[in-house]
């Protein structure tokens, strides 16, 4: 099966229209390194981790002082993930799992998946990309994805072969990037199965809500947890894919990349494919810090600390229970992360996914053959409100506090009821 990609937001334009990105000098300033970007004429001089907003907003310094997500394994299904970018070198484990399965994982096609494990993983050096949980390790696999060559795509593992070696290994989380418009069977047994064996599993719900929000798969699939993307405000992006199927969000806008396989130039990127990564780089700091945890634990606290301005039991379909702060849960020794055995979306598994109306969605009448994307999607706004960032509750704060500003999401008058109703339904 051809997977389209669904995942990743490009926004060239905006970046590359001012700036184009080309060959690079880097200079290595102690442990972190600053990439020196060769620009068109005129334009200003710019590198590729000054674009990684998020992090001064998500307070990595702080987080990183007490977990870098050492210990940690995070399979990344995706294009392959390259492993001699300078940020990801050393950072790439391989060779788990049977050779067909692993086939080409280390051979990017188009440069997604590298992305995602620098974003997750990346060391920084070389002027690459700083990961929100350095400390971690990526394990890469290559499925089919639309853009892979006939040949090369015949020989591509399936979704469901990967998720089961993956389920069979040390690898605690597996992060999707990627979606397609029909479930298997197949796939959701291998779901299941990864699920009873303790992974904790996250995708992004998709980027083309603004021609038309599908569900996708395999974010609607019951015990994956499903990713949305907001913006530096806190707004949810126009792009962002919705349904009682979101489960969460993180940043997803305005985030640097790679352009292709080249591996030369970082461009102007993001979506849920983005926001997907950051948020199992999340998972794996909370889980370093908290070995003895289960897959529900670090779920059930990701959830619990989210920013929102609605009711714990009341999550909306465009931001689920709202956008991950998982500085909230390392920085509180004594956090209660819930019974172990406790899945924190249980009411999420067992009702299944619904359609615009509240009424239940069945399931795809045959297995397809057709495509799956990593989420191409439109601009960057969204529904949203903002509030303050001193509630230590967990009620109306957010991840983010730029400067003395904090902003929360929050969904609009308008559209708020509608959100809750089908979400509730």
């Amino acid at each position: 099966m051809v997977v389209n990609r669904r995942g990743r937001h490009v926004r060239r334009k905006a970046l590359l229209k001012a700036r184009r990105w080309g060959a690079s000098v880097c200079s290595v300033l102690g442990a972190a390194a600053v990439l020196s970007v060769s620009l068109t004429s005129g334009a200003v001089a710019a590198d590729a981790q000054s674009e990684q907003w998020y992090l001064s907003a998500m307070k990595t310094d702080e987080m990183w002082k007490t977990s870098t997500g050492e210990g940690v394994k995070v399979a990344v299904i995706d294009s392959g993930v390259n492993p001699d970018t300078p940020s990801l070198r050393g950072q790439v484990v391989t060779g788990e799992g049977a050779v067909g399965v692993t086939y080409k994982a280390t051979e990017d096609f188009e440069g997604h998946g590298t992305t995602m494990a620098e974003l997750i993983a990346g060391t920084g050096a070389g002027g690459g990309l700083i990961g929100l949980a350095p400390g971690a390790k990526i394990v890469p696999y290559r499925i089919s994805l639309k853009g892979l060559r006939e040949a090369e795509a015949k020989r591509a593992p399936d979704l469901a072969d990967v998720i089961r070696t993956v389920a069979d290994s040390d690898v605690k989380i597996i992060s999707m990037s990627f979606g397609k418009d029909v479930d298997t069977e197949d796939e959701l047994e291998a779901i299941k199965y990864a699920h009873a064996k303790g992974k904790l599993m996250f995708a992004s719900t998709g980027n083309e809500a603004e021609r038309n929000s599908r569900i996708g798969y395999p974010a609607a699939y019951p015990y994956v947890v499903g990713v949305a993307a907001s913006d530096e405000s806190g707004k949810v992006a126009k792009f962002s894919e919705h349904g009682n199927y979101v489960d969460l969000a993180a940043p997803g806008i305005n985030m640097p990349g790679w352009c292709d396989n080249s591996f030369r130039s970082y461009c102007d990127q993001g979506g849920t494919s983005a926001a997907t990564a950051l948020t199992s780089a999340s998972a794996a700091l909370v889980w370093s810090a908290h070995p003895d945890w289960t897959a529900n634990q670090v779920l059930n606290s990701l959830i619990e600390t989210a920013g929102r301005d609605w009711a714990r039991d009341d999550p909306s379909t465009y931001l689920g229970y709202g956008l991950i702060r998982p500085r909230k849960v390392l920085e509180n020794k004594n956090f209660d992360p819930g019974p172990a055995d406790a899945d924190p979306l249980a009411r999420e598994n067992a009702v299944g996914l619904l359609d615009e109306s509240g009424k239940p969605v069945p399931p795809s009448p045959a297995p397809s053959k057709g495509t799956a994307s990593s989420v191409p999607g439109a601009e960057d706004d969204g529904t949203s409100a903002v509030a303050s960032d001193t509630d230590s509750t967990g009620n109306t704060t957010l991840w983010v506090a730029l400067g003395a500003a904090a902003a929360v999401l929050v969904v609009g008058a308008g559209a708020f009821a509608v959100i809750r109703s089908r979400r509730g339904a």
